[in-house]
């Protein structure tokens, strides 16, 4: 998909009962990707197969389509350009309690820089370059043109919404919109840190036969290591679902063995985090291979 010039401007609609989902459809026409959001900015529609983000996300996190969950997928993935969808009878109990609409700025190739409060739009204002502005309720979201991970609370009051994540549409907003400046990009790129160890500590049985283990040998456990780095580090879509993918297959070769170490498990941790995985993901996803391989 194309990233648009300008963000369209939504028609004003008379019937307050079909006001939000004029505005979707609207929107969509333009190859805006929405869904609807109820009270609380809350998506309508997640479904248990991929509530809180299990299923690992969309194939092409960047651009609107559907996943392997049952749709509508949960919130960002939930996002659709298809008016068959949009009116379809899966979403019409949702436009009729919408409390408001939602897009994904990621899917269109755009970056809102989500301002909560008037000492973030100074901030703003002193450093990052003019562009399309709209209103909220307590600051402002900024617009660019240029797709980047995103983040919360990369600093006080400013939230990066971007790929995998929906902003609500609050109107087209006023200013001409620029490109995605490197100092936006810079806010989610934290200086390096040691990475914590998985709140589960590998512990695996000695093979049996008490021989020595033959992954042992340091260029086999270290090419096996290096690979599944290079695999993580060259993802790119679907982060989430690469690195558990890695981390079973690691797993599945050396968790039975006794080959692993704490500092082997930090070099993965390492890459993962390097593509924006949190903490706490690269641990689920640690856990979650170890509990299917039964160990």
């Amino acid at each position: 998909m194309t990233q648009p010039t300008t963000i369209p401007r939504a028609s004003s609609h008379n019937s307050a009962l079909h006001r939000h989902l004029s505005v979707a459809l609207d929107l969509a026409q333009h190859g805006v990707p929405v869904l609807p959001l109820r009270a609380g900015k809350v998506p309508f529609g997640n479904c248990p197969a991929c509530r809180d983000n299990t299923c690992g996300g969309r194939p092409n996190m960047k651009t609107p389509g559907p996943c392997d969950c049952p749709r509508p997928c949960h919130a960002w993935a939930a996002a659709t350009t298809d008016p068959a969808t949009i009116t379809g009878p899966a979403w019409a109990p949702a436009w009729r309690q919408a409390a408001a609409v939602a897009y994904h700025p990621g899917g269109i190739g755009l970056t809102v820089v989500d301002l909560d409060h008037t000492a973030a739009v100074t901030w703003a204002r002193r450093t990052l370059p003019a562009t399309r502005t709209v209103p909220t309720t307590r600051g402002e979201h900024w617009i660019y043109r240029g797709a980047m991970p995103s983040a919360n609370a990369v600093r006080d009051g400013v939230d990066i919404k971007s790929m995998m994540v929906y902003a609500r549409w609050l109107g087209p907003g006023t200013g001409t919109m620029t490109a995605l400046p490197d100092t936006a990009r810079a806010l989610v790129v934290r200086e390096p840190s040691p990475v914590q160890p998985a709140s589960r500590a590998v512990t695996v049985p000695v093979p049996v036969g008490g021989g020595e283990c033959p992954h042992r040998m340091p260029a086999y456990l270290e090419r096996g290591i290096a690979m599944a780095e290079q695999r993580i580090t060259q993802a790119t879509n679907g982060v989430h679902a690469a690195v558990y993918r890695v981390f079973l297959a690691v797993l599945s070769a050396h968790g039975r063995c006794g080959c692993l170490t704490d500092t082997h498990m930090a070099r993965l941790f390492t890459a993962a985090q390097a593509k924006g995985e949190s903490l706490r993901h690269c641990t689920d996803a640690w856990t979650n291979a170890l509990t299917r391989l039964g160990l």
